[in-house]
C-alpha cells in the first residue's frame, strides 16, 4: 500500500473542518461562498502541508482564508446598501435566535472585509488583539483600529443588536 502524500491532511480536515467552515460562513457571509473559500485555503495549505503541519495547521488555514477573502473582496467589489432603520419587529417571537443571528449576518455584511474578519477573531474565535494581529499579518494598532470602527458602525446600523446580545449573553 502507498504511503499517504500529506500525512496528517485528512485527519486534520475531519477534525477541525467544521469549526473552518464556520469561520468562513462568518468571513463570507453565505454558505456557498463560505465552503468555495474553506476548499481554496485548504487546497493552497495543501500544497505547503509539510510546512504548516509542523506549526499551527489551523491557523495557517484560517490565515490563508482571511487572505483569499481580502483577494476576493478587491477583484468583486460590491456597492454597500444601506438602510435608514432595522425592519420593524413585532411582540415576543419563538423564533428570535434565529431572526437574531439573521439580523447580525445583515449587519456584518455591512462592514468591510477587514472590519468583519477582525470582530470574527476578536469576539467569535475570541481571540487576543495580537493573536488577531499576528493572524492576520498587522499591527495590533491595526486590529484596534478596525475593531473599533466595526463595533461603531455596527451599533449605527442595528442598535437593536447590542440589547439583544446583552439580554442573551451572546450569538453563539
Amino acid at each position: 500500500m502507498d504511503e499517504e502524500p500529506y500525512p496528517g491532511f485528512r485527519d486534520f480536515v475531519s477534525g477541525r473542518g467544521t469549526a473552518l467552515l464556520r469561520t468562513a460562513y462568518l468571513l463570507t457571509g453565505d454558505h456557498h461562498a463560505a465552503e468555495d473559500l474553506l476548499q481554496s485555503a485548504l487546497a493552497r495549505v495543501l500544497r505547503h502541508w509539510r510546512r504548516a503541519s509542523d506549526g499551527d495547521p489551523e491557523a495557517y488555514v484560517r490565515r490563508t482564508m482571511y487572505h483569499l477573502r481580502m483577494s476576493w473582496w478587491r477583484r468583486r467589489r460590491v456597492r454597500e446598501q444601506l438602510f435608514a432603520a432595522p425592519p420593524e419587529q413585532a411582540g415576543a417571537d419563538p423564533h428570535a435566535g434565529t431572526a437574531l443571528r439573521m439580523s447580525l449576518d445583515r449587519a456584518l455584511a455591512l462592514l468591510t472585509p477587514r472590519q468583519r474578519a477582525v470582530l470574527v477573531l476578536r469576539f467569535y474565535e475570541d481571540l487576543t488583539e495580537a493573536q488577531a494581529a499576528s493572524m492576520l499579518g498587522c499591527t495590533v494598532g491595526t486590529v484596534k483600529r478596525h475593531a473599533h470602527d466595526g463595533l461603531v458602525r455596527l451599533r449605527s446600523v442595528a442598535p437593536h443588536l447590542v440589547d439583544d446580545v446583552r439580554i442573551t449573553g451572546g450569538l453563539r
